[in-house]
């Protein structure tokens, strides 16, 4: 069985998935992962609830926010999902969906593994910044202590 970690930046808040790796893996671009992401876009991986296991202490917002105007923008949860980050640095490890409470959603970039494999699908293409069509473009950046 292959165990993988998700965890925010203190460690405090900690995900072991155990199994296979999931089918769905995405890459979305909607209004609300940009927004919640705080990036040009989101990455996760939903995972069967009974592979996954949470230790420490998350803080959750719920998406749409209940008794609030409708939200303007596109996103790719209109039936609700719940965001849960780590009460100490605010990193978003882990979300569920109301569409379907039997995954939970591991953001990528939380897993402490760089091996994960890739997005298979992509959503929300129409709000893409351009610039993500062609990373592989970009200089790369040389840090003091990679290899």
């Amino acid at each position: 069985m292959k165990t993988r970690i998700a965890r925010c930046n203190c460690g405090q808040l900690e995900v072991t998935i155990v199994g296979p790796d999931p089918e769905r893996i995405s890459l979305c671009h909607c209004n609300l992962c940009q927004r919640q992401s705080g990036s040009a876009f989101a990455i996760q991986a939903r995972f069967p609830k009974e592979q996954v296991t949470v230790k420490g202490e998350a803080t959750s917002w719920r998406f749409p926010i209940k008794g609030a105007d409708p939200v303007d923008f596109t996103n790719c949860a209109e039936d609700g999902a719940e965001f849960h980050f780590c009460a100490t640095c605010g990193s978003t490890v882990y979300y569920t969906s109301d569409l379907d409470d039997s995954r939970i959603g591991i953001k990528i970039g939380t897993l402490t593994e760089p091996d994960f494999p890739a997005p298979k699908i992509t959503g929300h293409i129409k709000y893409r910044h351009p610039w993500t069509e062609n990373i592989e473009s970009l200089s790369m950046l040389v840090v003091q202590g990679e290899k």
